[in-house]
């Protein structure tokens, strides 16, 4: 998502300033066009030649440099794709809301008519005084776009809100902002990880499912502009902010939870992997070793994505199959029988698919089609699964 675009990374001054270098490098791993604009206060802070170094281009400060024939301030709001003043200091702030362009920043915020995002970054008094209240507001008025800034231990020792967001959190920001919103009339509802089903109090069935798969079609699904459901069972491979997170246990849970949403929504993606058998009577105590062997009585649980299938109107309904044997046949088989609209068939004996690892290896299988994908990051193949909705 980043490839090519023009960011025009403003720094005013503060501590936080240090921690830009890693985002200025974050950006160039993802072949960012990077041009930067420091502040006399954050040149006091790191020197203009390390963020020359890590973003490749040249630090512009001075506000009368340049000539009749290139008037930098003017010109770099142009160039930009998107500007953003990380850290934003309270004082630049200030100057922001009030329209004051007394330095090479301010100005240059001033004549830029492409999005401002903002990333505030100062003490935590500072930041909730009534002052800079009042000017994150006027901001936001005006359509600049704010990442909050993380509560922790600041440079003062303070411990409260006001520490810069992560560099791989402004990117991935970043990597939202410039995603096409064509899923944004959309609601989808994404189940991912295992359920779990009582043996006695402590002990439980369940399987190896990581919920990396269906937590990556959420949050590539959010960026994509989708109201987002996620059901979810006992795992968090990462954090998706911006969505409906819902924690379940067991398939009873996992039903009746997407049956809240389901006649509401546009899709549901079933990527969960649900426990296909539960005990019959699970005990309320600890089973105690006895010397013989423990036999449980397994029932089979009721087939959740065929439920949903069975009751569909308007939503497309995509179910998973992950098999050890005879992948087409059986994921075309479930197709069928369980009556989906898509199966994404993956076979967990090859290298690089399955459970508890970022890539997979896949097919998308419909009823006239067989589309079969190589290796690729989890997240490149959510999108190949949301491009399905459009």
């Amino acid at each position: 998502m980043l490839e090519g675009k023009n960011i025009l990374l403003g720094v005013s001054g503060g501590i936080a300033a240090y921690k830009v270098l890693d985002l200025c490098s974050r950006l160039k791993k993802k072949n960012a066009n990077l041009k930067i604009i420091m502040t006399e206060s954050a040149s006091k802070f790191v020197s203009p030649i390390s963020f020359e170094t890590m973003g490749r281009c040249k630090v512009y400060s001075d506000l009368f440099e340049g000539s009749h024939e290139s008037v930098h301030h003017i010109d770099l709001p142009k160039w930009a794709d998107v500007f953003l003043i990380a850290p934003a200091s309270a004082n630049t702030i200030a100057k922001m809301a009030n329209g004051i362009a007394d330095n090479f920043l301010t100005a240059s915020y001033l004549a830029c008519d492409k999005d401002v995002i903002i990333a505030p970054s100062m003490n935590t008094n500072m930041l909730k005084n009534k002052a800079t209240v009042r000017n994150l507001d006027i901001l936001k008025s005006f359509g600049v776009k704010i990442i909050r800034p993380k509560a922790g231990i600041l440079a003062c020792n303070t411990v409260g809100d006001g520490r810069l967001e992560e560099p791989s959190k402004i990117v991935e920001y970043l990597e939202d902002y410039f995603t096409e919103k064509d899923l944004k009339d959309k609601k989808i509802i994404i189940s991912a990880g295992p359920t779990v089903e009582l043996i006695d109090y402590v002990r439980y069935i369940t399987n190896k499912s990581s919920g990396k798969m269906g937590y990556n079609i959420a949050n590539e699904a959010k960026k994509r502009g989708a109201e987002v459901i996620l059901v979810s069972g006992p795992v968090k491979p990462f954090e998706i902010e911006g969505i409906t997170r819902i924690e379940v246990k067991t398939n009873e849970e996992m039903k009746n939870t997407i049956e809240r949403y389901f006649d509401s929504s546009d899709a549901l993606i079933m990527s969960a992997a649900p426990v296909d058998y539960r005990v019959e009577n699970p005990s309320d105590r600890k089973l105690k070793k006895t010397g013989n062997n423990l036999e449980l009585d397994l029932i089979e649980n009721p087939d959740i994505v065929k439920y949903f299938a069975s009751k569909k109107n308007k939503q497309k309904i995509i179910g998973f199959a992950a098999e050890t044997d005879d992948l087409v046949e059986n994921a075309k088989d479930k197709l069928k029988r369980k009556n989906l609209d898509y199966i994404i068939a993956n076979d967990l004996t090859k290298w690089g698919a399955g459970f508890n690892v970022d890539t997979n290896i896949a097919s998308i299988i419909c009823k006239d089609n067989i589309e079969e994908l190589g290796i690729m990051p989890k997240d490149e193949l959510a999108n190949k699964i949301l491009d399905l909705l459009r």
